[in-house]
């Protein structure tokens, strides 16, 4: 409901000093080609989507998806032990990763809903040390293919979308593990005020 006020706010004021300024005209025209913009960006990524997703569909019906996931559940064990004692959460948790690890976000988020809903349940209404550590794990994932970043690029006319591999797989390795580290130490220091 905020952002709805916050997009409203902006457009009203845009309209009110495009009416003062005596440029209404021009800020017509940058919101029709905006919205256009928008548009066209919108269906040229929708098949890179499309093609990953169906990607990640059929990962997921020959068995791919869960091999990849089970590679994953020794190192989850160790960093989610709680969540790792409830199988389906752990399941969850590591097919969220598994998605994300591909770059696929879309994909990945109705599993990170379903992990943290599960690890919710527990918690009384505070956000439990896991429960913190899982959205670090899936906010700053580590992609081998940024495919939503490739398909932007793609989208914007770029001729060699996956060029950037080696820096995402740089800043996202690093970014994982700052972020664990992070949710360890303040885990770690919490639980002393405690």
């Amino acid at each position: 409901m905020t952002m709805a006020w916050i997009w409203t706010g902006m457009v009203v004021l845009s309209l009110a000093f495009g009416l003062f300024s005596g440029t209404l005209d021009q800020v017509a025209n940058a919101a029709m080609t905006g919205a256009q913009s928008a548009i066209e960006l919108s269906f040229s990524m929708a098949g890179m989507l499309c093609l990953w997703s169906g990607v990640m569909e059929v990962m997921n019906t020959c068995g791919l998806s869960r091999a990849l996931a089970r590679l994953f559940r020794p190192l989850l064990r160790r960093l989610l032990p709680e969540a790792s004692q409830d199988q389906e959460t752990l399941a969850a948790v590591s097919a969220n990763v598994s998605a994300n690890l591909l770059g696929l976000g879309n994909a990945a988020t109705p599993l990170g809903i379903r992990a943290a809903r599960r690890m919710a349940a527990g918690c009384g209404g505070t956000a439990s040390n896991e429960l913190c550590l899982l959205v670090v794990l899936n906010t700053a994932s580590i992609q081998l293919l940024p495919s939503t970043i490739a398909s932007v690029r793609a989208a914007a006319g770029c001729q060699t979308p996956f060029d950037i591999l080696p820096a995402v797989w740089f800043s996202s390795a690093l970014s994982v593990t700052a972020g664990i580290l992070t949710a360890k130490l303040l885990a770690h220091w919490g639980g002393r005020g405690t």
